[in-house]
């Protein structure tokens, strides 16, 4: 995210910082006992809505930088409803060092708590190298719903490295880990059988124990014009994943929020705007 600039720090350590969000049930509404910012991260509090707590993660200077070991904690506590986002994108950037940055980011969402984590999309630029992992902990009976988008590059300009690692567990078992590793040095990354010439590309994933005896159908999403597309599919448990490829940010986050609207509501059509 990029705001302000950055203290000098040395160019082979980079910059480690680690903001924290703790979400708990006061009277039947959700509460922020703990809401720790550190280093680019600052967390301010948005107007909450019904029972929800509400956060938004703010950059106050560059990051992450090559080098750089940036970490976001939140732990949604029995109960508690929280909603996580931020004021704009996250910009991957080259740094003064050659070692890639890392991004991790660990959910925790207890019994009966619900989580939304919809930040704005990361954007790779020319030079970047970024390793971002999601680590989630589900209880049984915990809802999540999580959106991730990376942009490959700004206008006109190549992409950088981006390697994404996403390992949700329900009730202790994996319930998705998967892997996604695009830009200079990834053999055929940019060829048909991955992203071919689109250059943006993102997914939601579900969880809901709603789900468990109605699972979602497989379906496929496209665009008029056939510049992208998506694709529902469900999740051995109760849970789908939104899947989708487009030539740029604006036109993914379109398919992403139609095939969303069709897996809440099954009567919608299959045509993104």
């Amino acid at each position: 995210m990029t705001l302000a600039t950055r203290p000098a720090v040395s160019a082979a350590a980079g910059l480690q910082a680690t903001a924290r969000i703790t979400a708990a049930t006061r009277g039947g509404i959700t509460s922020l006992p703990v809401l720790e910012g550190d280093g680019p991260f600052e967390l301010r509090r948005l107007r909450s809505r019904g029972t929800e707590a509400r956060v938004c993660v703010v950059g106050a200077m560059s990051a992450p930088l090559g080098g750089d070991r940036l970490r976001i904690e939140a732990v949604a506590r029995p109960g508690a409803v929280l909603h996580i986002t931020s004021a704009a994108a996250t910009l991957a950037l080259r740094g003064c060092t050659v070692e890639h940055a890392t991004y991790d980011v660990q959910l925790t969402v207890e019994e009966h708590a619900e989580l939304h984590w919809l930040p704005k999309p990361l954007i790779s630029t020319a030079g970047s190298n970024l390793r971002q992992t999601w680590n989630i902990d589900l209880a049984p009976t915990a809802r999540l719903v999580l959106r991730e988008e990376q942009v490959l590059g700004r206008t006109g300009e190549p992409p950088g490295q981006v390697t994404t690692r996403l390992i949700v567990r329900r009730g202790g078992r994996t319930l998705l880990n998967q892997e996604a590793d695009y830009g200079p040095g990834t053999p055929a990354w940019d060829g048909p059988a991955v992203l071919a010439h689109h250059r943006a590309t993102g997914q939601i994933l579900t969880v809901d124990p709603a789900y468990e005896n109605e699972p979602s159908k497989v379906r496929h999403f496209a665009s008029p014009s056939q510049d992208g597309q998506a694709v529902l599919t469900p999740l051995a448990g109760p849970a789908a994943l939104v899947t989708a490829i487009a030539p740029d940010g604006l036109r993914l986050r379109h398919l992403l929020d139609t095939a969303q609207t069709a897996f809440r509501n099954p009567a919608a059509t299959g045509t993104a705007p």
